[in-house]
């Protein structure tokens, strides 16, 4: 009998319930469990990873108080796939502006992020985006924007250009990710909402917050079962 793929999201902080909740409602021939994942022990038994929208420094703080942050960045190291939505983008970065003081990210992907881009809460917003070069026919996704990251550069190795843009929190992570960046999405000015690099995905907007599912079947085809 073949085992059920273990899709986790991470909830230590934000939305984590509301991708379990799209999750299921997904119809594939394929066997999925979703669990939440707290601890190092339910780390351990995912064959991938989710890591939601929420309060980036209020995950960061808590993956340290619970010894979850060095899991965290072994699962990254281990090649498994990570998705990262909003402040879960901002987690899975390999370098952030704007951050707070002790504030610690995963380093899985060579992106810096912009915290909060977007202003304050008041400035959230939802917009439907044509997602179709790389999910096929997904042209009118209804997107949604809480205090949105932005990805405001894809990393090289020009150390001296990042200093330039003031006080950059930098990733402990001595992982180097094999693959290349891809840009997905951009807005209509410029600024880089999705963008992937190998197995690792990484979002500014919240697709559980709406009640389409195609966003997350796209991810569990692509990235998990590989269908």
């Amino acid at each position: 009998m073949t085992r059920s793929l273990v899709v986790g999201v991470l909830a230590l902080q934000g939305a984590f319930i509301e991708h379990i909740q799209i999750f299921e409602k997904i119809q594939s021939p394929v066997s999925y469990s979703f669990i939440e994942v707290r601890t190092e022990e339910q780390l351990h038994s995912c064959d991938a990873l989710v890591i939601p929208g929420g309060e980036s420094t209020a995950i960061s703080l808590i993956a340290q108080r619970t010894s979850m942050l060095k899991p965290l960045m072994d699962f990254i190291k281990s090649e498994k796939p990570v998705w990262g939505t909003c402040a879960g983008l901002i987690f899975l970065s390999k370098q952030i502006v704007n951050g707070r003081e002790g504030q610690k990210i995963l380093g899985g992907m060579d992106i810096m992020v912009k915290r909060n881009a977007f202003g304050r809460q008041l400035n959230s917003f939802e917009q439907k985006l044509d997602f179709s070069t790389f999910i096929p026919g997904v042209s009118d996704f209804p997107t949604v924007f809480i205090r949105a990251p932005v990805v405001e550069m894809i990393l090289d190795d020009s150390e001296e250009t990042y200093n330039k843009l003031g006080e950059v929190i930098r990733s402990e992570n001595t992982y180097q990710n094999p693959s290349k960046v891809e840009i997905l999405h951009q807005l209509e000015n410029g600024l880089i909402v999705a963008v992937r690099q190998g197995n690792k995905i990484g979002t500014s907007f919240h697709p559980e917050l709406s009640d389409d599912t195609r966003f997350h079947k796209w991810f569990l085809d692509e990235f998990v079962s590989g269908k």
